[in-house]
């Protein structure tokens, strides 16, 4: 098993400099696992909701990306139906070890402000959010409202 120091350690970083709207709550059993809660970004059709997201660290970590999920459901083109996302630094052809927990929260807060039709993993949401903002807009608004209370 590999030394979870670095884990512990940016775990600590996060507790005492927290990341502005986002809580990250460990598993008590596992330090792998985290819990974060992400207010959605002011001025975007998220903005009220929390989302509950999960991030799972491999024991390879930091040589492995971590796998983030969102378990509130979300209206989003970069997110599927079951809460898998597409955030371009935790792909593991993108993956650098010496990227740090604290910039993939701040790459999904960015996400949230800025969704990426061109790396979409639904399609017709990324089509709707290019064509038709005002719609895309609408319907994210409603899902926020619906599930991310």
């Amino acid at each position: 098993m590999v030394n979870p120091k670095r884990i512990t350690k940016e775990l600590a970083d996060l507790q005492n400099e927290p990341v502005d709207n986002v809580v990250i709550e460990p598993n008590e059993d596992n330090i792998y696992r985290w819990t974060a809660i992400v207010s959605g970004p002011s001025g975007t059709p998220y903005e009220g909701g929390k989302f509950n997201l999960q991030l799972d660290f491999p024991i390879e970590y930091p040589f492995k990306a971590p796998k983030v999920k969102f378990n509130t459901k979300i209206y989003h083109p970069n997110v599927d139906d079951n809460g898998n996302m597409c955030v371009g630094i935790v792909k593991s052809e993108a993956w650098k070890p010496s990227t740090k927990a604290q910039t993939i929260i701040l790459s999904i807060l960015q996400l949230l402000q800025e969704p990426n039709p061109d790396d979409a993993l639904v399609a017709s949401i990324a089509e709707e959010y290019n064509k038709n903002r005002i719609l895309f807009d609408k319907n994210a608004a409603e899902w926020t409202q619906k599930y991310a209370k």
